[in-house]
């Protein structure tokens, strides 16, 4: 007799699941091999019928991950009927959440490999909120789904955290007078550019908190009134050549500004 266990691994999905634990339990066996067949996207009874036939000529087991009825139903009769092991791996957990949630199952396959590409989604998006931000590669503008503008302390790095957490890609850019602003600002769409502005009262406020906090006199250029308009005034003129929506952050929390943005760029 053959002691290398044949299990026919079976899925309406990849089927990545059901290996997995397979090869878990088989890893509880320093001394066996287990031989693992896996056969995707079975959503047919013609399908079931060949991995039962396989499976009994092979003296081989069956694991699946099955969640449509109609499909799981007819492979565990088959089973059933020729006399071959199976084990059922989704369906006692979703039994649990079933009885617990008192809500149905969608009853849906891949539904896991959507939650992990939105996952990976997600942190690609934080991952160029970090490499572009702050100005720190003009590249970057081109590439983005957002482009926030605006002077020092108008919430333009957590905005683009956040956003990301809604898997959009975020560049942002400040707005320096005595830096020319890259040219890429003006060749990108204006609709995916929001211009930040603020009250001047309220950013002296942030930035003389700021310098007390780095332990810096509030005297400094950065907090002084005049150097805010001036600022204010030049970030102005560059949005109104982008021709981009300008959003006044000054009495907004971070997320109210950032589903304000989310909204304006997934509703075009």
């Amino acid at each position: 007799m053959n002691n290398t266990p044949v299990v026919y691994v079976v899925s309406d999905s990849v089927g990545e699941t059901a290996e997995l634990v397979v090869k878990a339990a088989a890893s509880q066996f320093s001394t066996t091999n287990v031989d693992i067949r896996r056969v995707p996207y079975v959503e047919d009874e013609g399908t079931v019928d060949e991995v039962v036939a396989q499976a009994k000529e092979s003296g081989g087991m069956i694991a699946f991950t099955l969640v449509i009825p109609k499909v799981k139903n007819y492979m565990l009769m088959r089973a059933n009927t020729e006399g071959i092991e199976i084990y059922d791996i989704l369906g006692p957990m979703i039994n649990l959440f079933e009885n617990r949630m008192e809500e149905q199952p969608k009853q849906q396959p891949g539904l896991v490999h959507l939650l992990d590409e939105d996952y990976f989604r997600k942190v690609e998006a934080i991952e160029f909120a970090v490499k572009y931000d702050d100005g720190r590669d003009p590249r970057g503008i081109m590439r983005a789904d957002v482009v926030l503008v605006g002077v020092s302390r108008t919430s333009k790095t957590p905005l683009s955290q956040y956003l990301a957490h809604k898997r959009l890609k975020v560049a942002n850019v400040p707005l320096v007078p005595e830096v020319e602003p890259p040219e890429e600002l003006f060749r990108i769409s204006p609709e995916k550019c929001f211009g930040l502005t603020i009250e001047p009262e309220k950013l002296n406020d942030i930035r003389s908190e700021r310098l007390r906090s780095l332990g810096l006199k509030e005297e400094a250029n950065y907090a002084n009134m005049k150097r805010i308009h001036e600022e204010l005034n030049y970030s102005q003129s560059v949005v109104d050549r982008i021709g981009c929506e300008v959003i006044d952050v000054s009495h907004k929390a971070v997320e109210e500004t950032a589903n304000i943005i989310f909204k304006m760029v997934t509703n075009k």
